[in-house]
């Protein structure tokens, strides 16, 4: 009965494509996922698996690491609310254009990749970073925001886990630090980043996306959409004219008649509230900039910190959240002290904020709380044992990348696949003499491939958060980019085995 396991999974995937609806399918999958939980335990199985619904959301979110997700994707809400509302973003866009940084759709797309580079300490981070910053941006060239998610979404993590100096490195190495191969886990590690096809390949993409200004599948369609929508809005019909033509003319005269009337009118009759309802402060950049910078700055410190002086073994999840926090205060603090709103305005703009991102952070929840039910089932497991040991010998680093693949699709996490993959990994390294390098790259691509494609992982929602991109939209738009790739590194593993083993 063990392949009910991938039950969940398919419940979730089938009630997405047919319902478009992510909440209800997360819902039905946990449901399902504690239904045959409670059938291996209880003989009242609709009771035990809806009080083990429940539970399961409480322990997830009892959970120290995944509450601070959740909250500091709440506070995400809140410092874009800041920084939207401050006229930050408008400012800053405006600033790059004049300063010749961000002329063009190429310089926009080669802004937001490079950010998103740059950052590769952390992979939420990165993703944030450059989805901020380039939203506006991207309005500005009439670019889609499903173009915004897909080049955030296949930078950040295809980086981290090529740079390897933060804490995907650090995971990586803790899980292969448990075995004996003959050589160190650090080289083997290093060695890896050559061999990882799936991450170099949907770089190159991303590059060929921003070089070339094409794109292609969905995201084609959605652009064509957004640019016919553009020219409606710029071609006005007949009825349209006429009653613009009339307001103009109403206009003239009216200024006509307050420009005889006007100078008759004492200076001194104007009311203090009318004065200063005329004074709108002017907006600046640093509105944007400074708490971003605040952001990127206190993630390096945090990590750096958690790590007890080394930035590699830094907590991830403690370290973004702490900076978020730390970059809401800067923006609190700025907006105040330029007197751009008051106490109780920051308060409800926050809030506000924090209200607009609620249905995204129920996401990430019910998907924190899939995974936990799918852990306990052992989906993952099973899974993998698909990846036998009667496998021809050049099929075995294929299949443990498409192992990894379907894993971490169904259950929405890289490390958790991570996790699953490299203890199976490992000893057929051993057993069967293969290339260390070559199966861990195997792996850490196989689960970066899955991620992209999964519409219940929280990368994916955090994409979509950081971009203002609908999730299932985002989803939709990037799988073509991400099943090309993952056939192309499907066929140069198949390649690199022939070759190697």
């Amino acid at each position: 009965m063990e392949w009910l396991s991938v039950l969940p999974p398919l419940v979730a995937i089938i009630i997405v494509i047919w319902k478009k609806e992510v909440i209800l399918a997360l819902l039905a999958a946990v449901f399902s996922a504690e239904l045959l939980l409670a059938s291996q335990q209880h003989s009242n199985i609709i009771f035990y698996a809806f009080i083990g619904f429940i539970e399961r959301i409480i322990s997830v979110v009892s959970s120290a690491g995944n509450a601070r997700i959740l909250i500091f994707s709440l506070l995400i809400g809140a410092l874009l609310a800041y920084i939207r509302d401050s006229g930050g973003v408008s400012a800053t866009v405006e600033k790059l254009v004049n300063k010749g940084i961000a002329k063009s759709k190429r310089q926009v797309g080669a802004l937001t990749m490079f950010t998103g580079m740059v950052i590769f300490i952390e992979s939420n981070l990165s993703v944030l970073t450059a989805g901020i910053l380039s939203r506006d941006l991207f309005d500005k060239f009439k670019m889609s925001r499903a173009r915004l998610a897909y080049i955030i979404d296949s930078t950040s993590a295809p980086v981290c886990i090529l740079v390897l100096l933060n804490g995907w490195g650090a995971y990586v190495l803790a899980l292969l630090n448990n075995y004996d191969l003959g050589q160190s886990s650090v080289s083997i590690l290093w060695g890896s980043v050559a061999f990882n096809f799936y991450a170099i390949i949907t770089l190159l993409l991303v590059v060929y996306t921003v070089v070339t200004d094409k794109v292609h599948g969905p995201m084609k369609e959605i652009e064509l959409a957004l640019n016919a929508d553009e020219q409606s809005n710029k071609s006005p019909d007949a009825s349209e004219l006429v009653a613009e033509s009339a307001m103009l003319e109403s206009t003239k005269q009216e200024q006509a008649h307050y420009s005889t009337v006007a100078p008759a009118l004492p200076q001194q009759s104007l009311s203090k509230e009318m004065l200063q309802e005329s004074i709108v402060p002017a907006t600046k950049a640093r509105f944007m900039l400074v708490p971003l910078l605040s952001m990127i700055l206190a993630m390096f410190f945090f990590m750096y910190w958690s790590g007890d002086g080394d930035i590699t073994q830094g907590n991830g999840s403690k370290s973004v959240l702490y900076a978020t926090c730390f970059a809401l205060a800067v923006s609190y603090s700025l907006l105040r002290f330029y007197k751009r709103f008051q106490h109780q305005e920051l308060i409800d703009i926050g809030f506000k904020g924090i209200g607009e991102l609620l249905p995204l952070v129920t996401i990430v929840l019910m998907s924190l709380t899939l995974g936990a039910s799918l852990k306990e089932l052992g989906t993952g497991f099973f899974i993998a044992g698909i990846v036998g040991e009667y496998l021809p010998l050049v099929l075995v680093v294929p299949m443990l990348f498409l192992a990894g693949a379907v894993i971490s699709f169904s259950t929405g996490t890289s490390w958790g696949t991570f996790a699953i993959l490299i203890p199976i990994g490992v000893p057929l390294i051993q057993a069967l003499g293969l290339p260390p390098s070559l199966v861990i790259a195997a792996i850490l691509g196989g689960g970066i491939f899955g991620d992209h494609c999964s519409p219940i992982s929280d990368t994916t929602c955090v994409s979509a958060i950081a971009s203002g991109c609908d999730l299932l939209e985002h989803v939709k738009t990037q799988m073509p980019y991400a099943l090309f790739a993952g056939t192309l590194t499907l066929v140069a593993y198949i390649i690199a085995s022939i070759m190697m083993i």
